[in-house]
C-alpha cells in the first residue's frame, strides 16, 4: 500500500508507487499520449472530449503549420504499463522571434491525481527547455495561445464551450506547488437572452452610426471565403499586436485554422465592419459545438458518433455561441465599432434561435474588451490563467 496524501480540494493522491517518465519516440506511445484524457476524464460529466481526428492533426509535424517554425517534445509517465499523465514542451519560434525573452512553453498537460507524478512531469518538460537555453516555462498552451490555452480556475461546475480549455480543480494546486505562479488572467464572460441589455446597445449603436456615418457591418460571405478570411487574418495580426503574449498567425497557421474552422461556421454570426467601404474591424462567433461533443465520449465520429452529433445539432439544435475573437484596427478603437459588432451578433444570433452567448477567452488587463463585454449585461462566470516560473 502507498502512502496516502490530500490536496486542497479534498482529493485523495497516493504517492509511494514507482512510475517512470520516458519520451515519446514511436507512434504506439504517440497514440497513448492522445489517448490519455479519454482515459482520466470518463466520469468526469464536464469534460468534453475533442475530436480524435482535430487531435491527431494538432500533435502531428506533419499536419500542423505550427511545426513549421516551433519544435515540440512529448512525453509520458506510465505505471505497470498504464499511462498516468502527460506533457509537452514547446519551443515556441514565432513567440521567441516576436519577443526576445527566453520563454518556452508547456502543454497538453494532463495527470492523475499524484502530486509526485505532476512534479515529475513539470520538471521534465522544465529540463527540455532548459537544455535550448529558454529561460522561462509558460502555460499551459495547446501548443500556443493562438490554440486551447489556459488554466481553469474558476468555473468548474459548467462544461467548457467550444475550444475552450478545462481541467480538474488539483491541477491549480499542482501546478502552483511546483513553483508556477500566474503571469496572465483571462475571463470567459456569460450573457443570455434574458439578461443581455438590448435596448442600452440599441442607443449606443445609434450614436456610433451618428458619429461614424460611414460605418457599415456586413456578414461574412462564403462564397469568397479565401478573400473574407485575408481580410480577417490581416486585420487579427494588426488589431492584437499590443496585447499580452500575443503572436502573429502566419498566413499557413491562419489557412489551416481557418479550414477546419469554415464546416462549422454559421456565416450569420460572423461580421465585418467596414468604414467607408474599407474593413476596420470584424467579429467571429461559432456555434457552441461543445453541447453535442459532450454525448461522444470517446472522440471518435465512427461508427456511431456522427449519429449523436447529427441528432444534437439538427434535431435538438444548439443553444449557444462563442464569441471567439474580435478585433478592430488600432487607428479606430474606442468609436464604439465594437459595441456595433456586439448588437449585430445578438439580434442575429436571437433570430437564429441562439439562447445564450459566452465572450471568451478576455485578457484580465485588457480594460477596454473587458468593459464591453460587461456594458452588455454579460458576467465573467468562468476565470483560466496561464503561469510562468524561470528556469
Amino acid at each position: 500500500m502507498g502512502l496516502s496524501t490530500e490536496t486542497a480540494d479534498g482529493t485523495k493522491t497516493h504517492t509511494a508507487a514507482p512510475f517512470r517518465l520516458f519520451a515519446v519516440q514511436e507512434r504506439r506511445d504517440w497514440l497513448r499520449f492522445l489517448d490519455f484524457p479519454y482515459r482520466l476524464y470518463q466520469r468526469d460529466p464536464n469534460w468534453v472530449p475533442p475530436l480524435r481526428l482535430e487531435q491527431k492533426t494538432l500533435l502531428d509535424p506533419a499536419r500542423n503549420p505550427f511545426f513549421e517554425h516551433s519544435r515540440m517534445a512529448l512525453f509520458l509517465a506510465e505505471r505497470e504499463g498504464r499511462v498516468i499523465g502527460r506533457i509537452a514542451a514547446i519551443e515556441n519560434g514565432n513567440h521567441l522571434a516576436t519577443h526576445q525573452d527566453g520563454v518556452g512553453f508547456f502543454g497538453f498537460f494532463e495527470v492523475v491525481p499524484e502530486y509526485p507524478v505532476a512534479a515529475a512531469l513539470l520538471e521534465q518538460a522544465a529540463q527540455w527547455l532548459r537544455e535550448r537555453g529558454l529561460l522561462f516555462m509558460r502555460g499551459p498552451a495547446n501548443p500556443s495561445l493562438n490554440d486551447t490555452a489556459g488554466l481553469l480556475v474558476e468555473g468548474f461546475e459548467r462544461p467548457p464551450v467550444l475550444l475552450m480549455p478545462y481541467n480538474p480543480p488539483y491541477y491549480v494546486e499542482f501546478i502552483e506547488r511546483f513553483g508556477l505562479r500566474k503571469v496572465m488572467g483571462m475571463y470567459a464572460y456569460y450573457v443570455d437572452v434574458e439578461t443581455v441589455q438590448m435596448e442600452k446597445l440599441e442607443r449606443g449603436v445609434k450614436i456610433v452610426h451618428h458619429r461614424l456615418p460611414g460605418l457599415s457591418v456586413r456578414k461574412v460571405d462564403l462564397r469568397h471565403f479565401a478573400r473574407e478570411a485575408r481580410i480577417v487574418h490581416h486585420i487579427y495580426n494588426e488589431a492584437w499586436r499590443d496585447n499580452w503574449g500575443f503572436v502573429p498567425m502566419t498566413e499557413r497557421e491562419f489557412e489551416h485554422l481557418a479550414g477546419a474552422l469554415r464546416a462549422i461556421v454559421d456565416p450569420h454570426i460572423v461580421f465585418i465592419a467596414e468604414l467607408n467601404g474599407q474593413p476596420v474591424g470584424f467579429s467571429v462567433s461559432l456555434p457552441n459545438l461543445n453541447e453535442a461533443l459532450i454525448h461522444i465520449r470517446d472522440g471518435r465520429l465512427l461508427p456511431f458518433g456522427i449519429f449523436r452529433l447529427l441528432w444534437q445539432t439538427r434535431v435538438r439544435r444548439i443553444q449557444g455561441i462563442r464569441t471567439i475573437i474580435m478585433g478592430v484596427l488600432p487607428a479606430y478603437r474606442g468609436r464604439g465599432i465594437d459595441a456595433v459588432m456586439h448588437y449585430h451578433t445578438i439580434q442575429e444570433g436571437i433570430r437564429r434561435g441562439y439562447r445564450y452567448a459566452e465572450l471568451s477567452w478576455v485578457l484580465e488587463n485588457n480594460e477596454m474588451m473587458n468593459r464591453a463585454a460587461r456594458s452588455i449585461g454579460a458576467v465573467p462566470y468562468k476565470r483560466y490563467a496561464i503561469y510562468e516560473m524561470p528556469l
